[in-house]
């Protein structure tokens, strides 16, 4: 009671330098734990410049500890990013200084565990990337190496310590010894105030929440320009993107250094195709930019874990090589005996991230996938169930490969656009099984060979579909080429998924018998769908923005299109691990052993007391004779 006048009265001429001192303070306090404040500590200082006393990482020093490819060329963008992140939540303070506090924001924010302190903020990382990346007029200067003098001086000159004892303090009181003295904030209220909701940068409030300083978050964003004005280059992002793709498969404390060795020109290509389907996505052929209207709507619906590779990335920074525990154990309890040499143990080689490579999927388009369905159910979970240029392109080799799979799975097709005329009779044949074509092909983006790749997750065991589709809520329809784009199940219909004798359908209702009088004889296609006829040889994607199917209509794409094209490769993947696995092995071979049975029967050696048991059970012989009298 009475603490907000007093707290304002102490407070009142606070910077926010010194704000951002507390919040590192607090992140290292709360979300790391005393040995992993020492292993971060030792890795800063063992690599940092020095200038006049001042400890600071410069672009190369950070780009060579990350092992940040070369051949890509995204390492002054991480760079950019980590210096507008180390001046969180102030971003006027930005580009900021790599100290050992900017350092331990930026790994704070880069592994998300600010979670523990800033529970509120905890949806906002994306605004905070695209401001990180995006370009203002003010900010057009290149990204810069060494700090210039007079910033280093000013910083020099400020009263929050920018040592490491920040550091030193919270590792003490994270071990229970006695904290400092606790402080208060408040800032006065800036004049002619203005609303700009729009604005707001929910993680930056719930860090200043948690330091009773929130008016000065609205003061600092007088002095930094809209985010509705800024843009992130094309060709940077391109960059950013390609390194997302390589470290999506990322594994904790796992060197970056194992990935960049399948860097080869022809790999590099191919990520470069796969980027550009992700960036036609935010259509830059209308803007030399990416504004955040279009970001922060498809991020969340097509591409919600494109920024997890960055979590393990940035782990590194916990582990420092140079810290043996088992050293420092060892010399604590040795005894004047000497223990022989252990031999150590090379490292098991991991299994492969993909068991085998298809005609589609790759470990570039595995990575694209993975950035909208969790990576821990991809990567070394896949298993080819059905691979068209292996087992033939037919529905009944589906149904042997495929629906004994009793856990989720991934449809994935590849084929060229047909033309707008028919031409072939194949081609005419599959066009007078569909409705006539009233919208125009989808776009192409910088595939000019008219290449489409579209699939879908398909979350129940397959099974033929009589009278009723299946599926539930987790299912997804996507497109991967020319651009990438995801739709949600919706719950308007649920005729998610049919498998029946006239082909594969997604989102399209169960065919219905064509024998009624007056029906069209026409296939049915929903307003959001993917339909493969019964010969698996063409298909047709279509998308009615009227809507009210079984899939909701794009996020970030106006209008209608229909995309009919001839079927290249077909590919069905099962998601799970060995148990799965084992568990199709099993049902195989139990078929196998029941078919192996009935391929034995054999007749006895008296064949006509066989011939009249049979006929007493009715299966062969004159069935329409009445029995015989049992009495």
């Amino acid at each position: 009671m009475g603490q907000g006048p007093s707290d304002e009265k102490v407070a009142r001429n606070v910077s926010t330098e010194h704000l951002s001192h507390e919040l590192a303070l607090r992140f290292a306090k709360k979300c790391f734990t005393p040995l992993e404040i020492t292993h971060f500590k030792d890795i800063f200082r063992s690599l940092a410049d020095d200038q006049d006393g001042m400890q600071y990482w410069k672009e190369e020093t950070l780009c060579r500890f990350l092992v940040i490819p070369d051949a890509l060329g995204p390492g002054p963008l991480i760079y950019q990013m980590a210096t507008y992140l180390g001046a969180f939540p102030f971003p006027s303070l930005a580009p900021s200084i790599l100290t050992i506090e900017a350092m331990l924001k930026v790994v704070v924010i880069m592994t998300e565990r600010y979670r523990t302190v800033l529970k509120r903020g905890g949806t906002d990382r994306n605004k905070l990337f695209f401001r990180s990346l995006a370009v203002f007029d003010r900010r057009m200067s290149s990204v810069y190496e060494k700090p210039p003098q007079d910033i280093l001086e000013s910083v020099r000159d400020q009263k929050v310590d920018t040592s490491d004892a920040v550091l030193d303090e919270a590792r003490s009181q994270a071990a229970g010894e006695e904290p400092r003295s606790a402080r208060g904030f408040s800032i006065d209220k800036p004049a002619n105030e203005e609303d700009e909701e729009e604005d707001d940068d929910e993680l930056a409030l719930a860090a200043l929440e948690s330091l009773n300083a929130i008016e000065v978050f609205k003061y600092d964003q007088r002095a930094d320009t809209k985010i509705h004005h800024a843009q992130i280059p094309v060709d940077n992002f391109r960059r950013l993107i390609m390194l997302l793709l390589v470290i999506a498969p990322l594994d904790a404390q796992e060197s970056l250094s194992r990935h960049a060795e399948r860097l080869t020109p022809k790999r590099i290509e191919s990520l470069r195709e796969v980027a550009d389907s992700i960036l036609w996505s935010f259509t830059p052929e209308q803007n030399a930019g990416i504004f955040y209207q279009s970001f922060n709507k498809i991020i969340p619906a097509s591409l919600p874990y494109i920024f997890d590779g960055l979590n393990p990335l940035f782990e590194h920074f916990l582990f420092s090589k140079n810290i043996d525990l088992s050293r420092r154990k060892r010399s604590s309890t040795s005894t004047p005996m000497t223990s022989p040499a252990v031999p150590q143990v090379p490292d098991a080689p991991l299994e492969p991230l993909l068991p085998r490579e298809g005609d589609i999927l790759n470990l570039d388009i595995l990575s694209q996938i993975s950035f909208f369905i969790k990576g821990n159910n991809l990567f070394r979970r896949l298993r080819p169930l059905y691979l068209g240029a292996d087992a033939g392109f037919s529905l009944g080799s589906i149904e042997q490969k495929v629906f004994n799979w009793r856990a989720p799975s991934i449809l994935l097709v590849s084929g060229t656009r047909l033309s707008s005329a028919p031409e072939g009779t194949r081609e005419r044949s599959f066009a007078d099984t569909l409705p006539p074509k009233r919208f125009p092909d989808g776009a192409l983006g910088n595939n000019t060979r008219g290449r489409v790749i579209f699939g879908a997750y398909i979350d129940v065991p397959w099974k033929h579909t009589h009278k009723e589709a299946i599926g539930g809520s987790g299912m997804l329809l996507f497109q991967l080429s020319p651009l990438h784009e995801v739709f949600q199940a919706s719950t308007l219909s649920r005729d998610y998924l049919t498998f029946t004798n006239t082909g594969i359908g997604l989102g399209c209702p169960p065919p219905r018998p064509r024998n009624v009088s007056g029906m069209s004889s026409h296939t049915a296609l929903g307003p959001v769908s993917l339909m493969l006829d019964s010969s698996l040889e063409f298909g047709v994607f279509t998308h009615d923005s009227t809507g009210g199917g079984s899939f909701h209509t794009s996020q970030n794409r106006k209008g209608d299109w229909q995309d009919r094209f001839e079927i290249e490769h077909l590919e069905i993947w099962g998601c799970g691990g060995d148990e799965e696995a084992e568990r199709q092995r099993a049902a195989w071979a139990f078929e196998e052993r029941e078919a192996e049975a009935r391929r034995s029967v054999k007749m006895g050696r008296d064949k006509e007391a066989d011939r009249a048991l049979l006929e007493m059970a009715g299966l062969v012989g004159n069935h329409n004779a009445s029995g015989g009298s049992m009495g």
